[in-house]
């Protein structure tokens, strides 16, 4: 049964709301703000995907990053080194294999008893042998070898040339043997079978060598003394290396005594020369002698 002037009630006992209905302002107002929102939400969806391109790139950026000024000026100093490498083997096999810088001739210099033929054929060089190929240490060890010579250099003179330079040994004493005078030079060695030099002074020891403890007292002496002085020794005699003699080209008479203080008594002695007298005494370079 209703009730005049109210709602009639639900099958819950409740009254029922009244529907409202919507005017064309009031949609109208609604349908703006919903464009809007669907605006606002495009642009949000827009600026999230650039901004997502944006980070991308700059990962794919520092990926890629160039590399820093210096490691790439290492890497063209060491391509730079690798061209350079090669082409210098390039050259050296070049030069090595083909007589393009070879030996067309052999300059000899500091020979005066020694012959040219004697050194070349001892250095055993082929012209026309790549510069090179030749194996001067070897070369000048031969060469060396030669009795007369003191010491061999050879030296590559580009770009066909081969400079072989010696060093004669120089005569100081001589000993006669039974197949003639033996010549020895300052070392001790015995370089030469020949006639001496004028006043080339005798060695007077029982086993003259460059070992010798005699022969090396000896020639101590005669290289400590004043060349004017050498010039006239006759004769050195050294029986022991503690009883040294000397004997003039004039006949005088130089008692050395030991080999020690050579220098001090070859002082001594240029002084006491110049005083008259047979026998010349500095085995005392303290206390020298004349009588």
């Amino acid at each position: 049964m209703a009730t005049a002037g109210g709602s009639e009630p639900d099958a819950a006992g409740e009254a029922a709301e009244p529907e409202v209905v919507e005017g064309p302002r009031r949609r109208a107002r609604r349908e703006r703000a919903e464009r809007r929102a669907a605006r606002e939400r495009a642009t949000a969806i827009e600026q999230a995907r650039r901004e997502a391109k944006r980070q991308a790139r700059g990962r794919a950026g520092a990926a890629a990053k160039p590399a820093p000024h210096g490691v790439v000026r290492g890497l063209k100093l060491v391509l730079a080194a690798v061209v350079l490498t090669a082409l210098a083997v390039a050259l050296g096999l070049v030069l090595y294999f083909t007589p393009v810088m070879s030996a067309r001739s052999i300059v000899i210099t500091g020979t005066e008893a020694v012959t040219r033929d004697e050194v070349l054929d001892t250095a055993q060089v082929r012209l026309g042998t790549p510069l090179l190929q030749v194996n001067t240490d070897a070369v000048a060890d031969r060469v060396a070898a030669i009795r007369r010579v003191a010491s061999a250099r050879v030296q590559r003179q580009y770009p066909s040339a081969l400079r072989i330079t010696i060093v004669e040994r120089v005569p100081v004493v001589v000993k006669d043997f039974p197949d003639g005078p033996h010549l020895y030079d300052r070392d001790g060695v015995d370089f030469a079978t020949a006639p001496p030099p004028p006043a080339l002074p005798y060695l007077d020891v029982d086993n003259p060598g460059p070992t010798d403890p005699a022969t090396k007292a000896a020639l101590a002496v005669l290289t400590a003394l004043r060349p004017e002085i050498v010039a006239q020794v006759g004769r050195i005699a050294v029986p022991s290396i503690a009883s040294i003699t000397l004997t003039l080209t004039d006949g005088r008479t130089v008692i050395w005594g030991t080999y020690e203080r050579t220098e001090e008594k070859a002082e001594k002695l240029a002084a006491l020369l110049t005083q008259p007298g047979r026998v010349y005494d500095v085995s005392s370079p303290d206390l020298p002698t004349v009588k």
